[in-house]
């Protein structure tokens, strides 16, 4: 059994104009919604065994918060120049090329390509995954190059961890 994370960066600034896409940083509202998430992820899952991430300041600002609040060894982050892609096919080969020992992985990357992934390799349907929402799909696979249809475990945002924690 495989489990796959898929985490879309966090809420990114557009306050500069004259800077590259990839370079844009986080918002302040996504550093937040990043440590949110990653908290409420750190108390309901087991840490996964790998974390790889997007060049992207953006993408890698948001896998740093989440290498912290759950206890991930920032050393072991990967950094895969071919997640920061809006398409799913970097995604699949990705995901189908991580080593057979590890049994879950969290993935940081970009729109698009997560909502094509999530919605072709997933039970359930998700119209648009925000900025910082997490989807969790387990394939019934001993090999990551096995993966097919699998099923949706997990979905969250941090427009929904915020409405819960406003009604405690």
């Amino acid at each position: 059994m495989k489990t796959i994370y898929i985490v879309r960066h966090a809420k990114s600034s557009w306050k500069y104009k004259s800077i590259e896409d990839q370079d844009r940083p986080l918002k302040e509202r996504g550093i937040l919604d990043a440590h949110l998430v990653s908290k409420h992820l750190n108390e309901i899952v087991a840490r996964p065994d790998a974390f790889l991430t997007s060049h992207a300041t953006r993408a890698l600002c948001t896998a740093v918060i989440f290498c912290q609040n759950m206890k991930f060894p920032l050393p072991n982050l990967k950094i895969n120049k071919s997640l920061y892609s809006f398409s799913d096919k970097y995604l699949v080969k990705t995901i189908r090329a991580l080593d057979n020992d590890f049994e879950t992985a969290m993935i940081f990357s970009h729109d698009h390509g997560i909502n094509d992934f999530v919605n072709r390799y997933g039970s359930i349907n998700i119209e648009h995954i925000p900025t910082c929402g997490v989807v969790a799909i387990q394939f019934n696979v001993k090999y990551w190059k096995d993966i097919k249809k699998g099923d949706t475990t997990l979905f969250c945002s941090p427009k929904e961890l915020k409405n819960t924690y406003a009604e405690d």
